[in-house]
This record gives C-alpha cells, structure tokens and sequence, in this order.
C-alpha cells in the first residue's frame, strides 16, 4: 500500500458503488466502506477493502470520504445527525458525494460541511454500471478549484472525463443535463427499434448502420444488445431515472428553461415506473413504446 495515497472512506456499495471502490483498491487506495448490505460488505473485504459496521468507524480516520447512494433523501441522511459523516469524520477531510441529487442538496451539504470544517465536492458520474466497472466514467465536479485538483488522481482511478464545471451544486446541474439528454435518446431509440420492427426490417443490421452514422450515440452503442435481447436487467434503473427527471424537470423550472420534449419523455418514465417496470433498465422504455403500438409485453 502506498503510505502517500489517502485514505478513504466509502459510503453505499450499490450498482455503482461496488465496483467503483474496488477500481479505488486496484489503484492502490486504502478503502473502509459501509452499506446497509452485509453481503456488499463481504464483496468489498473479498476485494481487499475493510468493512465498517457504521458510518462513524468507517469515516472517523479517513482523509477523503465518498458517498454513492440513491438520491437527496440517503445523503442527507448518511452526512446530517450524531451518527452522520458530518459529526464523525475529521475536520480538514474532504467529502466527495458522486450520488445524483439536487444542486439545490449539494449546494446546501457544502455550506453545512464547511462550519465543521469539512471541504465538499459534488461529483455524480454518467457512464452505467458498465462505466463504473470499466473506470471509464464521465465525472461532473462542483466545488473549489484546490478541492478539485487534490482529488483528481481519484477521480482518475474511476474515470476517463473529468471536469470541474463551476462552484457547489454545478456537477449536480450538468448531471440532470445529462440525464435528460440520455432518456430523451433512448426513448428516440425505443420508437425507431419499433418503427423498424414493424416494418419488417433486420433490426440488427438496421442498428449498426444507424450508429456508423449521425443517428449513432453512446446510448445506442451500450444499449443495443438490450434492445435486440429484449434484456432489461437493471445498469441503471427506471426507478432511479424517474427521480433524476424529477430533478430536472424542477431545476429547469427554477432557472425558467422550457424542457417541452423533456417533459414528456419524464411523464413516459414515470408511466413506465407506475406499470411496474420501475426495477427494469432504462432500456426498458422499449415496453412502453411496445405497449402503446399494440404489443402485450
């Protein structure tokens, strides 16, 4: 173990938690997680982390502690209160949240962290769960420029585009960004897989060529096999997209920005999450548009 790394301390071993902290291990970090799971628990120490039975024994020696969890609700949760990051790690630490909530959270943890002398940077990430395996993910950073270059050599370790884009709460807004153009795509994606089904064109030789062209994106190339597979196992669930489009569709009503196409798309997750659907992959827009040209799916 390098004597020079920090040490850290990782909150939330989920889809993407899990195979981020372990990228973290192979980089050489010394990594203390804890998540309610104990079988997560037991993934990390096979990996060669150290699991804590709280937050407070996971954080109390950590320079750097970093959370993933679901939404605004789980972090407010793990950083505020007696057992929270907050009371427990030591001033000077520096908390990185890489979960995908509201600015308005991130911006408000900040200023909560800095009276207990705690340094913050919001940095949720776009790339799936294959992203995270891969360390290929495409990090958003808010915060301070010294905060930020500290904890590049990190966030290196976990992805190949990293940005800081502005103060507290700016990788939060770009993140809503992203996941509003990444449904978008792929409910543009869904309608053309059953446009040419319909039409009784070869769907695979039909999406290859599409994505050779200008109609080609990241979300067709990692969705592709799901579409054609019809495979909805969850990279990145409904469940959670519906409350990212939530956060959106707020966020571009505060700052008075028009989402018409975003709109809708937001109220077909939401259908889709209401169906059932809601642990299902975000590829699994697909049923929904099935559903609406007649398939019994």
């Amino acid at each position: 173990m390098t004597s020079k790394l920090p040490k850290v301390a990782w909150i939330g071993l989920g889809i993407m938690g899990s195979p981020m902290s372990e990228n973290l291990i192979k980089a050489g970090y010394d990594v203390t997680g804890y998540t309610l799971e104990q079988e997560k628990l037991d993934r990390l120490t096979a990996a060669g982390g150290t699991a804590a039975g709280s937050i407070t024994e996971a954080v109390r020696d950590a320079d750097v502690v970093i959370t993933m969890v679901p939404a605004s609700p789980q972090v407010e949760a793990i950083a505020y209160g007696p057992d929270g990051i907050l009371e427990n790690a030591r001033s000077g630490a520096l908390l990185i949240d890489m979960s995908s909530i509201t600015p308005q959270t991130s911006v408000d943890l900040a200023k909560s962290a800095a009276e207990k002398g705690i340094r913050v940077l919001d940095a949720p990430v776009s790339g799936g769960e294959a992203g995270a395996v891969e360390a290929v993910l495409s990090i958003m950073v808010g915060g301070e420029q010294t905060d930020f270059d500290e904890a590049k050599p990190l966030f290196e370790a976990l992805g190949k585009t990293i940005v800081l884009c502005g103060p507290h709460g700016s990788g939060q807004t770009v993140k809503a960004a992203n996941q509003l153009i990444v449904a978008v795509n792929i409910q543009a994606c869904a309608e053309a897989v059953v446009f040419l089904e319909k039409s009784g064109v070869d769907l695979k030789a039909a999406l290859d060529v599409l994505n050779g062209g200008l109609a080609g994106s990241t979300v067709l190339t990692r969705k592709k096999n799901n579409f054609l597979n019809r495979d909805f196992n969850a990279g990145f669930r409904i469940d959670l997209h519906h409350k990212d489009m939530g956060i959106v569709t707020d966020a571009a009503r505060n700052v008075g920005a028009a989402l018409p196409v975003g709109a809708v798309v937001a109220q077909l997750v939401a259908s889709l999450r209401t169906q059932g659907d809601g642990g299902l992959d975000h590829s699994a827009l697909l049923r929904a548009v099935e559903r609406l040209s007649g398939a019994q799916v």
